[in-house]
């Protein structure tokens, strides 16, 4: 196990299945490959460079994106053709055209004026004709059959950071008539079309109301939650043919299948591990899937059956001997069921115990760890277990999986029920012999970071901890985050209508009583956790006297890409942590 394993990773993306079930095309590293969904022969590369593969429903055609500029390649001769410039995307129709979504180019103006609207994503015709004109466009989905369209699109490419709304239209791609259906709930994302027994209807993916805190649920275009009552949350959504969508379901540890039918969706299988990307052609999938000792990969089946792996994308994982990754499965101090994974270092069993502890807390909060293969570089639990700590990567409430009430329970209350849920799973550990508490170590990224700066002020029992593009100070990430309006949610409003609320949950009102040492990571052009939440924690300790150190990536933003930097923070990690060994 090295960190460049970890940072070097290639990873599959974007897998589609052709309309005729034969073929998956998908990309690793922006190269764009070719696997049959029955596995009858290894992948092949298609010789080209691209992202956003698209189908013609011919299943001889693949369009794909390439510097911007729309391409197709015929499976047939391998000829390409360059179709377009400044693609954002495209849906090819049953006639050989193509409705283009257009990418909108980012004037660079001095000054900038940002009460100013910016430029749009547009709906192109076939023709040429803008079907939504001052509307950014978002998504586009043809009806199964006759290509209507559905759109959702924003006013503008960014989110406004007071009220960020979508709509939803219906365009006829023939006609170019237009009808508006109205606003959607928030964050609205993934349209799908769905025959119920009166006709046609339009669904989505949105965040559950009344506000944006409580994890996703399905609606139809009258804003009826067509997931309501189930206790686990749909992570996507995707057309079927045959007018019945399938959905992905995050479900604990482990993810479902479900098809949406009359109104309700009926469950099909539940996988271990994760799912995602999901594709759909008429009796078969495929999906991107992991599991506890296998990365994710390119897999395809039966919507109710097994999936087969089609790629083998990363075959030198295939020698690492791997830390043991075991499910965890307890209740919190109020009796809410709460689950988890423990990795153990490689070679080493609970009995070998008991072992330094680092819990990795995940970010969102609305999300979770599936049991999966622990490579993420932001939660990598099998890095920190091969370095011979154990590794804790608890699902504490706010996350998805377990139903809108338990995702919607941190709302303005973020580091308390939270935290002792977190803290019951350790503690558990300590009383099982397998954490040693004199040993423990806490991280985590984004909300992790929060999390784990929330954690070093309310106990001292951490011998070191890792804030990574952490939260600090509540109100001031709502006033300059880019998320700001959906933070208001999680940490109790904003300063400009009661600052006691998100003063009281910001860790750096309790930085006089951290004593742990505190590793401070932070990307330095980060808008969706500005850098300035980093220096207000910096500055606390270094006023408190709290030992700590402050690394800043420049040029990186809330997500750390480039391979120098993510290879320092990985051995900057496994370095800050030596100390628990």
């Amino acid at each position: 196990m090295t960190a460049e394993l970890i940072t070097d990773a290639t990873a599959p993306a974007e897998p589609r299945i052709s309309p005729d079930g034969r073929w998956v095309a998908y990309a690793v590293d922006d190269a764009l490959w070719l696997a049959e969904c029955d596995g009858s022969a290894p992948p092949r590369s298609l010789g080209t460079a691209g992202t956003g593969p698209r189908w013609a429903p011919d299943s001889c055609h693949l369009y794909y994106r390439h510097d911007h500029r729309l391409h197709r390649i015929s499976l047939e001769t391998g000829e390409i053709s360059v179709l377009d410039d400044g693609v954002a995307d495209c849906v090819p129709l049953g006639d050989g055209r193509v409705v283009l979504v257009s990418r909108a180019e980012t004037p660079d103006r001095d000054p900038k004026v940002w009460s100013e609207p910016l430029p749009v994503n547009r709906l192109v015709l076939p023709g040429g004709h803008d079907a939504l004109p001052g509307r950014h466009i978002l998504e586009v989905a043809p009806r199964p059959g006759d290509d209507l369209l559905a759109v959702l699109t924003q006013a503008m490419p960014t989110l406004d950071p007071v009220f960020p709304t979508t709509e939803l239209h219906l365009v006829d791609p023939a006609t170019g008539h237009v009808e508006h259906l109205g606003e959607t709930e928030l964050e609205a994302r993934s349209p799908v079309w769905w025959r119920a027994a009166d006709g046609w209807r339009v669904a989505y993916l949105a965040t559950t109301p009344p506000g944006p805190i409580g994890g996703t649920a399905v609606f139809d275009a009258g804003h009826r939650n067509l997931t309501d009552g189930m206790d686990c949350c749909p992570a996507e959504l995707v057309q079927s043919p045959d007018g019945n969508p399938l959905a992905l379901f995050e479900v604990g540890l482990d993810t479902a299948l479900y098809r949406l039918g009359g109104g309700r969706f009926e469950h099909l299988v539940t996988h271990p591990g994760s799912l995602s990307a999901l594709s759909v052609a008429p009796g078969t999938i495929a999906v991107l899937a992991s599991t506890a000792y296998a990365p994710k990969d390119v897999h395809a089946g039966p919507p109710d059956g097994e999936l087969r792996r089609l790629a083998d994308t990363r075959p030198e994982l295939r020698g690492i001997d791997w830390g043991r990754q075991e499910r965890l499965s307890y209740q919190a101090s109020d009796g809410l069921e709460l689950d988890g994974l423990l990795v153990l270092p490689p070679g080493r069993t609970r009995e070998d115990g008991p072992f330094s502890l680092v819990t990795i807390v995940h970010g969102g909060p609305y999300d979770r760890y599936a049991d999966e293969l622990s490579l993420r570089w932001t939660g990598c639990g099998q890095w920190l277990a091969a370095a011979g700590h154990a590794v804790f990567l608890p699902n504490p409430r706010g996350g998805s999986g377990h139903g809108h009430a338990f995702a919607a329970s941190v709302a303005g209350a973020v580091g308390l029920g939270e935290w002792t849920d977190v803290l019951t799973g350790i503690d558990l550990l300590v009383e099982q012999g397998v954490a040693d508490p004199d040993r423990l170590g806490i991280a985590g990224w984004s909300h992790g970071g929060f999390f784990s700066a929330w954690a070093v002020g309310q106990t001292d029992r951490f011998k070191a901890a890792l804030v990574g593009a952490g939260i600090s100070d509540w109100g001031m990430l709502v006033a300059t985050g880019e998320l700001g309006v959906l933070e208001a949610g999680l940490g109790g409003g904003s300063y400009w209508t009661d600052r006691r609320r998100p003063a009281a949950l910001s860790p750096v009102t309790h930085a006089a009583k951290v004593t742990t040492p505190v590793l401070i990571v932070h990307g330095e052009q980060d808008t969706n956790v500005p850098l300035s939440q980093a220096i207000c924690f910096h500055r606390a300790l270094r006023y408190h006297g709290v030992p700590h150190e402050f690394v800043v990536y420049p040029g990186e933003g809330h997500r750390i890409t480039g391979r120098a930097h993510r290879l320092d923070l990985l051995r900057r990690l496994r370095d800050w942590f030596a100390v628990l060994l």
